[in-house]
């Protein structure tokens, strides 16, 4: 990567970040409505209650980052991305210098950026306002997590930014973004739900990102089963992503 390109790619990393700052919809979703929903549930059940072998407030803190780390990744970035093809952005950028590679980088970390203050945020939330003690470990494991397993969502959000009606693709990606925190275990524990609805949830990428965060701050280990979903839902995403934008350019 020469001097310039280098440039061009901090330059539109810089420029994401400040669109995904004005954006309104990460704000309310990603940063206040996580908070809002930690503080409401987390008083409501009491700060004391034992789920997962952990207290309450620091079993849902895990949830409620996840949520946010889920919003940004998933439904902000998709409606972002269905905009940019609609206006032909993403045409007007292969008459550029910047090469498809630096494109695709700058969104990757930007994203990467905006998912980390996520993170510290509520953590930091959680630490000082609900007094959770964790090891400086479980912070760190479960913090690392959440950011890296997170990013894995882009691909879901990669596959609705395939389309170029930015209306259908907000609408679509909230239901489909609210959906799966709540059937994935993120707004109640499974152990609340009926086994069939448990079972579902298992397959679920929302609950295998939970889950890792909450065996963690309890003293275990990730799940192999968990990474290996995880992992498979991104490789079925993004290829799945690739074919569609192929057809859509031989069209």
């Amino acid at each position: 990567m020469n001097g310039t390109m280098l440039k061009a790619t901090i330059a539109h990393c810089k420029a994401e970040l400040l669109r995904t700052a004005r954006n309104r919809r990460f704000v309310i979703f990603s940063v206040v409505m996580p908070i809002i929903f930690y503080f409401l549930f987390s008083n409501i059940v009491g700060d004391n209650e034992i789920v997962g072998g952990v207290n309450w407030s620091a079993y849902y803190l895990m949830s409620m980052t996840c949520y946010g780390i889920i919003g940004a990744s998933f439904s902000t970035f998709s409606i972002r991305l269905s905009r940019e093809r609609s206006q032909g952005w993403i045409r007007m950028l292969r008459i550029t210098p910047l090469p498809a590679w630096a494109y695709i980088l700058s969104k990757i970390v930007s994203q990467a950026v905006i998912n980390l203050f996520i993170v510290v945020m509520m953590f930091l939330i959680g630490g000082i306002s609900k007094g959770i003690d964790l090891p400086v470990s479980a912070w760190i494991e479960s913090g690392l997590w959440i950011w890296l397993g997170g990013l894995s969502f882009m691909t879901l959000g990669t596959l609705f930014g395939t389309m170029r009606n930015p209306d259908a693709v907000q609408v679509l990606s909230m239901i489909t973004y609210m959906g799966l925190s709540v059937v994935g275990g993120l707004w109640m524990p499974v152990e609340t739900m009926s086994s069939t609805m448990r079972k579902i949830a298992e397959l679920l990428p929302t609950y295998r990102l939970g889950q890792g965060a909450w065996n963690l701050i309890a003293g275990g280990s990730l799940s192999w089963e968990g990474i290996g979903i995880l992992a498979a839902y991104v490789v079925v995403l993004m290829a799945a992503s690739t074919w569609i934008m192929k057809k859509q350019e031989a069209v």
